[in-house]
């Protein structure tokens, strides 16, 4: 299966980009032993509509052009449910399982994911009820995917309580 983080925002170099970036190669590294044959990241640029339902409708339609067919679509959306990272594993292992093709994750900007693109995904997200900023985002994902197949992996560096 593989793994795609579609962000909106800017691609810029950042002490979190060079964080989420170390994660996403360690992705790359364990992925593949376990079935996970890609995990990359791709930023859409920021719509620059003068309204916010412009740019988020702008940004929906430039984030779903990127979507593969059939892919199983997860939204980031703070009204999402909170998942503890063996969850989270779970339900990455269980698409791999099922022989999903494709995972998209959707990061949406500053004025977040038009509703209409967070009701097409199958599941929505949430890292707290907090709003995060999106790089912050992109980095904290990309670790939880790490620890995901850390997890799926039996590889000591998670360590939090399996329930």
């Amino acid at each position: 299966m593989r793994l795609l983080i579609l962000a909106v925002g800017r691609a810029r170099n950042s002490p979190e980009d060079a964080i989420a970036q170390t994660y996403l190669e360690r992705c790359r590294a364990l992925g593949p032993t376990l079935g996970f044959a890609r995990t990359e990241l791709v930023v859409i640029e920021t719509g620059r509509a003068a309204t916010a339902v412009a740019r988020m409708a702008d940004e929906a339609k430039r984030l779903a052009q990127r979507i593969p067919k059939g892919a199983f679509a997860i939204a980031l959306d703070e009204a999402g449910r909170g998942a503890t990272s063996a969850k989270f594993a779970a339900l990455l292992g269980a698409q791999r399982d099922a022989g999903a093709k494709d995972c998209v994750f959707l990061i949406g900007g500053p004025d977040g994911l038009l509703e209409d693109l967070r009701r097409k995904a199958q599941e929505r997200l949430a890292f707290g009820a907090q709003t995060w900023p999106h790089m912050l985002v992109r980095t904290m994902l990309a670790e939880q995917i790490f620890r995901a197949f850390a997890i799926l992996a039996g590889h000591p560096y998670h360590r939090g309580k399996q329930r």
